[in-house]
């Protein structure tokens, strides 16, 4: 079964996006990834991939104990389901400025595995300052993030395994690169 979990954009959630984000301009509306002076390699169209529920994590870092690291191999997309794509709308400013955030412990954590791919349902894997450091330190590595994902509900009750396909437009000189994200899950 195929889960598209690109955001499907309005022209509603792209006026609130860039009355929020100033950054909410082609490359960084809705489902993308900030291109950090890097390419995106076409071998990262497809991975497995798994996700892992972080939804009950409130008022802290997801952290390295909340998810089963073991079952992260290398190259694999990494995809967190918190919910708070579902609970705050796209575009609004409390989405791009109280969304969760990954621990810098996970997120090295997740380096080490070397990991293709992260993917979150929320505007990025840090805030504010540490937003664009972060994304870079994890190109720097071969990492890539997707940020805005939604319906990782939906894989997650699909169970299974699963492999990630990503495909970027081809753009350049630009910053961010939308993309779409399909999760074709095989119970």
């Amino acid at each position: 079964m195929k889960i598209d979990v690109t955001l499907k954009i309005t022209p509603k959630m792209v006026t609130d996006a860039q009355g929020n984000e100033k950054k909410t301009l082609v490359g960084h509306l809705g489902t993308h990834f900030d291109v950090m002076d890097k390419e995106f390699p076409l071998a990262y169209t497809e991975r497995a991939g798994i996700v892992f529920d972080v939804s009950s994590v409130k008022g802290r870092d997801i952290d390295v104990d909340d998810i089963h690291l073991d079952q992260v191999n290398a190259k694999m997309f990494v995809a967190f389901y918190t919910g708070f794509i579902e609970e705050e709308d796209y575009g609004t400013r409390k989405y791009f400025t109280e969304h969760p955030q990954l621990s810098k412990k996970l997120i090295e954590a997740l380096l080490q595995k070397e990991i293709s791919i992260i993917g979150v349902d929320f505007a990025g894997v840090r805030r504010g300052k540490e937003h664009t450091p972060t994304d870079q330190y994890c190109a720097d590595h071969g990492v890539f993030i997707i940020e805005n994902l939604c319906n990782l509900k939906k894989v997650l009750e699909s169970g299974g395994k699963m492999m990630v396909h990503t495909y970027p437009m081809h753009y350049a000189e630009i910053t961010g690169l939308p993309c779409r994200v399909i999760m074709e899950v095989q119970p």
